[in-house]
């Protein structure tokens, strides 16, 4: 499959295959970290981000294409909505159908409440579905969740919010039962033990997984018990705003059927976020691994609520995206591939970095050596470097790759590359949304009461940095979170009159601050229609 262009880099990097098992890269030290991420990584190029000129943000800076939709008009015209007559009630309105959807709804179910699930798309059509690597635990006698906690402070730049990180981090083992018990087929040993291993930035192997199927296998057990459940789940169908009371609370949403534009009215005692990311706004004109609905939908909602952002500037770009060939461009190539032993080496066939840094340093690195060093490979996307993938079984054995890692080697079979014998062209793709809405311990907003957002939407769990297993173990922590407090608080409820005077509050900031658009938000879906001059 590789053309011959890259025949002498292939030869080079089969010749070095076995010195770079052997050797073990140092570890780069905080400063050198701090200086290559400020050089190299996409979250510090000033010229990337916009000022926000109005809202509960005012004055932060954003990537340019979050911004333009901050910035932007809503999809409705207040006055025209009948806020008499709303199509459907319930106790606990759930934006979202992925995993912090569904964990959320699932747990809100089992408290009593009422529940109902809106999604732009299908149940399941969400990153959650995609998540590869696996779900971070501290469940082994060796680790403790006092010592993920320290890994994960470190790994976002100490910026996370200690109390949901600590929550993360103590909710973990339960939220791995929780799951198994549901019936997710993690891998386990012939003695039923759970198979761990480490990923980027862990101390301990505290990684669990379902071979590199974890968030499908995750994503089919909790779309199954919704629909066991018969929790009612209305598809193809945008919130695209969010409704308050007459006292400033969540108390539902304006849905839009996405073909037919018709608009709908949700009446709910509260309201949960679980839009997952953002990878389909392309930022700085990268590639994306994430679904086709990533759109920063839940943002825009919460931000024109009066609901707060935190690192909404920060955004991780996964370090390897499939970069050849061009009809997987940008798709996720797990960090369980590295995980298993794999490295990653230039076109000359050197090992150039620790192969368990971290995601925004390893990123970094590769950047460096396809742009200032000159080290990487032309592809039709542009410069990448090798993924030897083969290493794995040098060290493992023949079949581990096919019986740990089964997707990664199907879904380069299809375009004639054997991983288990030739290495794989990778390059950063953007993959995970650091910041989002703010919210407290219980899963709710500061801001505004009622409002409790779960998942990707989320900021602050992290820090400005998340360690691989991290994001399927805060959907389902911070999933389960929203479900029962929005549960518990939608008990002490009694919605007041319905109201979209934040709109309109909203329309007039932006007039106020002189912005000129004609852009509408939330996005919903990406456009990728050929632009004609």
């Amino acid at each position: 499959m590789y053309s011959e262009k890259y025949q002498e880099s292939l030869a080079a990097v089969a010749a070095k295959r076995r010195e770079n098992i052997a050797m073990e890269p140092r570890r780069m030290t905080a400063e050198e970290k701090e200086t290559l991420l400020r050089t190299y990584h996409p979250d510090y190029k000033e010229e990337e981000f916009s000022t926000l000129a109005i809202g509960p943000n005012k004055g932060d800076k954003v990537p340019h294409e979050l911004c333009e939709m901050l910035h932007s008009h809503s999809r409705i015209n207040a006055e025209s909505v009948d806020l008499c007559a709303p199509d459907y009630e319930c106790d606990v309105l759930v934006i979202g159908g992925g995993g912090a959807g569904c964990a959320a709804a699932i747990e809100a179910d089992c408290s009593g409440a009422s529940v109902m699930v809106v999604t732009k798309l299908r149940m399941g059509d969400a990153n959650t579905m995609m998540a590869e690597g696996g779900i971070q635990a501290a469940d082994k006698p060796n680790d403790s969740p006092a010592i993920h906690f320290v890994d994960a402070f470190g790994g976002g730049h100490f910026a996370a919010k200690r109390e949901l990180l600590a929550k993360l981090v103590c909710d973990a083992p339960d939220a791995i039962k929780w799951l198994s018990d549901l019936g997710v087929e993690f891998d386990k040993e012939a003695d039923g033990t759970m198979v761990t291993t480490h990923g980027g930035g862990t101390s301990r192997k505290r990684m669990h997984a379902a071979k590199d199927y974890s968030g499908a296998e995750i994503m089919r057990t909790l779309r199954d018990e919704v629909l066991n459940r018969e929790i009612p789940v209305v598809d193809f169908t945008a919130a695209i705003e969010l409704v308050l009371d007459e006292n400033g609370r969540a108390a539902g949403a304006v849905l839009m059927n996405m073909e037919t534009e018709e608009l709908l009215l949700v009446k709910a005692k509260t309201v949960i976020i679980a839009t997952g990311g953002a990878g389909r706004m392309h930022y700085q004109g990268f590639p994306t691994s994430n679904h086709y609905g990533a759109t920063a939908d839940g943002l825009v909602l919460g931000y024109r609520a009066g609901a707060a952002l935190l690192y909404a500037e920060t955004l991780q770009y996964h370090p390897t995206g499939a970069a050849h060939p061009e009809q997987i461009f940008g798709a996720l190539v797990t960090e369980k591939v590295r995980s298993l032993g794999a490295k990653l080496v230039n076109s000359k066939g050197e090992v150039f970095m620790h192969p368990l840094e971290t995601r925004d340093v390893t990123a970094a690195s590769i950047i460096r050596e396809c742009s200032d060093r000159d080290m990487g490979l032309e592809t039709t996307g542009g410069k990448a470097v090798w993924l030897d993938t083969p290493m794995i079984e040098e060290i493992g054995g023949e079949g581990t790759i096919e019986k740990r890692i089964p997707a990664m080697m199907r879904m380069f079979e299809k375009y004639g590359i054997d991983i288990r014998k030739e290495p794989i062209l990778v390059y950063p793709t953007l993959h995970y949304q650091n910041g989002g809405l703010d919210i407290d311990v219980n899963g709710m907003t500061p801001n505004v009461e009622n409002l409790f957002v779960a998942g990707e939407a989320v900021g602050g769990i992290h820090g400005k940095n998340r360690l691989m297993g991290n994001s399927l173990l805060d959907i389902i922590v911070f999933g389960r979170n929203a479900g029962i407090n929005a549960a518990k608080a939608a008990r002490g409820t009694s919605v007041g009159k319905l109201s979209l005077s934040h709109v309109a509050a909203f329309e007039k900031e932006i007039s106020d601050a002189g912005i000129v658009t004609e852009q509408k938000s939330p996005k919903l879906l990406p456009d990728y229609r050929r632009k004609v001059n």
